[in-house]
């Protein structure tokens, strides 16, 4: 009995040395902070570290724990024991900027901040470093204000983009020159805020030509209509002058200004300074040959200049062949000088249904592709999807018939 009692005495005290164990494990503390530095601006690189070490800090400097900064300033820790520490804010390893003095408390999340706008940090400052952060703070406070106007400008082009969008049913077309107009004062270098002022400028004009041929007006009678489109147009030349002058000139950018361009002239029944806009589009962009002399073709045509619509058509084929439409608005243009023979049988003119027949070959379901079956039809032609030459020598291939 006496050596049973014996052993269990043993293995109590056995037991001992790991109850003492876990009641030694220290306390812990977390912490989290935020670094201002001189500049009053987020620190956003660095260390900040928990020395208990009371001598000068140095490469050998123990640390209980070290946290990174992100790139809003804060950092944020966990695992410390409890108890006074000195806390160092530093740019890199054994690079000490700046302390604080702090005690940690048991199961609580300690804010540690470093300010270094403080008085006491900033009298620390050499002469020299003072000098330096001073013109630090210039620098910052120059790149706040070219920030600034960036957002400004680029909330500005946003808005009025998104209000200009085919997408909105509901422009606001005054609101949208205002804001391009105060941009334009505030970012006079920047080629695209002269080329949404003009954008804004000629959609208003668009919209109140609208207006004036609903009412039975004359458009070009209408002063605030041509004004807008000449400040449209002058808005876009500025844009195009200061982008030339710019160390990287994008002649893409001034290409689509020169298009714009060309459709205000012919609004406005300016026919040879709508000639010389386009040209000067493919000039710059040649690959929108085709595109461009296309739009030249259409606002030549909506603007009752059938030779003039003809003759851009004419290019519009010959920089892009395979495009549907300016085949389309060729035959539109040349119908109407259609004449009618001693029989009364209508007599288009040469090419005018070679034309047409070219458009159904490229796009026979197209959006006009009805109303040229009509045409044609009208004209006593056979409606065909592929196009015949008439001065190729005859297969005796019969053409192919619409079903």
């Amino acid at each position: 009995m006496m050596k049973l009692k014996l052993l269990s005495l043993l293995a109590a005290t056995a037991l001992l040395p790991a109850s003492l164990l876990a009641q030694a494990t220290p306390p812990m503390a977390s912490v989290h902070g935020h670094v201002t530095n001189d500049a009053g601006m987020p620190q956003q690189t660095g260390i900040v570290g928990f020395t208990q070490d009371r001598t000068t800090p140095n490469k050998d400097t123990k640390f209980k724990g070290t946290f990174n900064v992100d790139k809003n300033g804060d950092y944020k820790g966990a695992d410390l024991p409890t108890g006074d520490y000195y806390a160092y804010y530093m740019a890199s390893p054994g690079v000490y900027v700046d302390r604080m003095q702090v005690t940690l408390k048991k199961d609580e999340d300690h804010p540690v901040d470093f300010d270094m706008t403080r008085k006491e940090f900033i009298d620390k400052l050499t002469p020299e470093e003072k000098k330096e952060l001073e013109a630090y703070k210039s620098r910052i406070k120059e790149t706040l204000a070219v920030n600034a106007r960036i957002n400004g400008l680029n909330n500005a082009l946003r808005t009025v983009r998104d209000d200009l969008s085919p997408a909105n049913t509901t422009p606001h077309y005054d609101d949208d020159v205002k804001t391009m107009q105060d941009a334009s004062a505030n970012a006079a270098d920047q080629p695209i805020v002269w080329y949404v002022l003009g954008q804004a400028e000629i959609a208003s004009a668009d919209a109140k030509a609208k207006q004036d041929k609903a009412d039975h007006k004359s458009v070009l009678s209408d002063d605030a209509v041509t004004k807008l489109y000449s400040d449209g147009i002058d808005a876009y030349k500025k844009g195009i002058s200061i982008n030339d002058a710019s160390k990287k000139p994008s002649p893409t950018d001034a290409g689509i200004a020169y298009n714009a361009i060309g459709n205000a002239y012919a609004k406005m029944n300016k026919m040879p300074e709508a000639v010389d806009a386009f040209d000067n589009a493919v000039k710059l962009a040649p690959t929108t040959a085709g595109m461009v002399y296309g739009n030249e073709a259409a606002v030549m045509f909506n603007a009752g200049n059938s030779d003039s619509a003809a003759a851009a058509a004419d290019k519009a084929i010959a920089a892009e062949p395979t495009r549907p439409d300016p085949y389309y608005i060729k035959g539109q243009a040349l119908i109407t000088k259609a004449t009618v023979d001693k029989d009364g049988k209508v007599v288009a003119p040469p090419g005018c249904v070679e034309s047409y027949q070219k458009y159904l070959e490229l796009a026979p379901d197209g959006v006009h592709a009805a109303e040229v079956k009509e045409v044609l039809t009208g004209l006593g032609q056979t409606i065909t999807t592929k196009f015949v030459d008439p001065n190729a020598k005859k297969s005796g291939k019969a053409p192919i018939k619409v079903k």
